[in-house]
């Protein structure tokens, strides 16, 4: 079977997030989502647990995907899974830039992972997860960015807004 790993900190996951696993598996016999531990300085706002519940349950019914937390290095994780793709999603020249640089230091360190670039949707582009959180913090209606069940999840983080 032809997979992909989607990799991702997924907090939350958005709109532009779904679009990628869409369009990943119309591309491949299946896709895995590999939400990732998140070790940068500021911390995500929901836990490892949660965000990878929260994939889940967006995904629900998407035949072929599968939703797998991961620590470490993502080409680590890529080869015990037997995954020889993995999928980036491009919104702007920036994520571009940073993104390639990502792949050439993986391919340095795993050369038989291929990473694939796909751009974002124009009706998703602008979209980040940083972005949302703050829309949900400030109390605005973020449910045409997220899947319904993440835009009761960040409604219950911030007191009831979040549309």
């Amino acid at each position: 079977m032809n997979k992909v790993l989607y990799p991702g900190t997924f907090d939350p996951v958005t709109n532009g997030h779904m679009d990628l696993i869409e369009r990943g598996r119309r591309l491949f016999d299946g896709v895995i989502v590999g939400v990732a531990a998140a070790h940068h300085k500021d911390g995500p706002l929901f836990s490892l647990e949660e965000r990878t519940e929260m994939v889940r349950i967006a995904v629900r019914g998407m035949e072929g995907v599968e939703v797998l937390p991961f620590e470490g290095l993502l080409v680590d994780f890529a080869r015990a899974l037997g995954v020889h793709a993995v999928l980036r999603g491009l919104r702007a020249i920036s994520d571009f830039e940073f993104e390639t640089q990502m792949a050439f230091m993986n391919r340095r360190l795993a050369p038989d992972v291929e990473f694939l670039f796909l751009p974002a949707d124009e009706k998703v582009t602008y979209l980040n997860s940083s972005v949302v959180k703050e829309i949900a913090r400030l109390g605005g209606d973020v449910s045409s960015f997220v899947p319904p069940p993440v835009r009761e999840r960040l409604a219950a983080r911030f007191g009831g807004g979040a549309g």
